[in-house]
């Protein structure tokens, strides 16, 4: 068993609050620090929770609170010049479950301080100092903070990241923007269904709303990354009116587009990807989540493999003896994984936005790659299948699991 008793988590999104109330199962003591003021209301949009994502968050007792405010969704589809092709699943597992990122937030916030973990806001980190028996955190604001290890759950954009190596890659700009809103047309598809359509003005997804008309998002290929900041600093309307044209010659795309009002578009931004990372840790500090791994949305794993992460970091540091095994076993029993879904993610990308030629040959090749490339078990399965067992001992080295 290891000595860590105490833990300083540093990022307050998604993987953050899970990542305490994981250490917390284990035994040890954590306290999340978030730089924002108070939650994140109003940043982002809706993501979806994989099975391996739920089953992560079961392992330390936090998946009902989930699913509780998630829209299950069973079946995909994918729509290319007017067919409708369904996308082959995988048997015997749980729907994808659909949540708003600022609702799972709130969630997972409640769900940590339940259990008693702290959490701080306005709390911006900016150093840190490590001694032979714990590490120090200093915050803009003044004040210091000292645990046994250091966690960075801070994201995309980690500072503790370039803490552990000044040199280590950043984001990468996908080449697209992301947008949402919920439109009042209702389209002819059941309601557990989500649509991925390949349309004339470029891909988009929808799926019927609960209490009525269609949930839709749209990444929209652009050369310029613009911040979350810039991107939302465009009026509203003129985003609308550019989505608005692009889908003009699309159906469902015009009506939903048409039907939604501007004041209620999601300006999601910039979509990134993480490339892999040299140093997922160094002395007392690691990586979780987003600021050591951040697949492509096209993955639908972004959120899953951060939760999972946690997960896994708190079992190692629960039962391996020292600081040092526990995180190289972290990292033994995750990249591999993580990169491999990278790695998928990142040739989805390339049929967003396909040119001319590629969007009139959809139709016809689509139906044959579904029956012939798409293979669930071999494709996915390995991803949505996986499942941590919270009570099974960590060992290291070649038999670890």
């Amino acid at each position: 068993m290891t000595a860590v008793r105490t833990a300083i988590v540093i990022g307050g999104g998604i993987a953050g609050p899970v990542t305490g109330l994981a250490l917390h199962r284990a035994g040890i003591a954590a306290t999340v620090y978030e730089a924002y003021p108070s939650t994140t209301d109003g940043i982002g949009g809706t993501l979806a929770l994989a099975p391996n994502g739920v089953a992560a968050l079961r392992a330390i007792d936090a998946d009902q609170a989930v699913t509780a405010i998630a829209n299950p969704l069973a079946r995909m589809v994918m729509a290319v010049g007017g067919k409708r092709i369904d996308l082959p699943g995988l048997a015997g597992v749980p729907p994808l479950q659909v949540v708003h990122r600022n609702e799972l937030h709130r969630a997972l916030h409640d769900r940590a301080r339940a259990e008693g973990v702290v959490i701080e806001h306005g709390k911006r980190l900016v150093d840190v100092r490590e001694t032979g028996s714990g590490i120090t955190a200093r915050f803009a604001d003044g004040s210091t903070a000292t645990a046994d290890v250091l966690v960075g759950a801070d994201g995309i954009r980690s500072t503790v990241r370039t803490l552990i190596d000044p040199d280590a890659a950043g984001p990468r700009y996908t080449g697209l923007l992301g947008f949402e809103a919920v439109a009042r047309h209702e389209v002819e598809a059941d309601a557990d269904t989500m649509t991925f359509a390949f349309g004339r003005g470029g891909y988009y997804l929808y799926w019927p709303e609960p209490g009525g008309g269609t949930r839709w998002g749209v990444n929209l290929p652009q050369e310029r990354p613009m911040s979350l900041t810039e991107a939302q600093a465009v009026p509203q309307a003129d985003w609308m009116r550019t989505l608005r044209a692009r889908y003009a010659d699309d159906d469902p795309g015009r009506d939903l587009m048409l039907t939604s009002r501007e004041d209620e578009l999601q300006v999601v931004g910039s979509l990134h990807i993480m490339p892999p990372i040299r140093h997922w840790h160094r002395g007392r500090m690691v990586l979780v989540g987003d600021a050591a791994h951040a697949p492509s949305n096209s993955s639908g794993q972004g959120a899953s493999l951060a939760i999972e992460s946690a997960v896994q970091l708190a079992r190692c540091l629960r039962d391996l003896p020292d600081v040092a095994s526990a995180f190289a076993t972290y990292e033994q029993l995750r990249r591999a994984r993580v990169e491999a879904v990278a790695a998928r993610a990142a040739k989805i990308n390339h049929v967003k936005a396909p040119g001319a030629v590629a969007r009139a040959l959809m139709p016809l090749v689509m139906p044959l790659l579904t029956r012939i490339a798409m293979k669930p078990e071999k494709t996915i399965g390995p991803e949505q299948r996986y499942v941590i067992d919270w009570d099974a001992p960590v060992t290291s080295g070649p038999a670890l699991r």
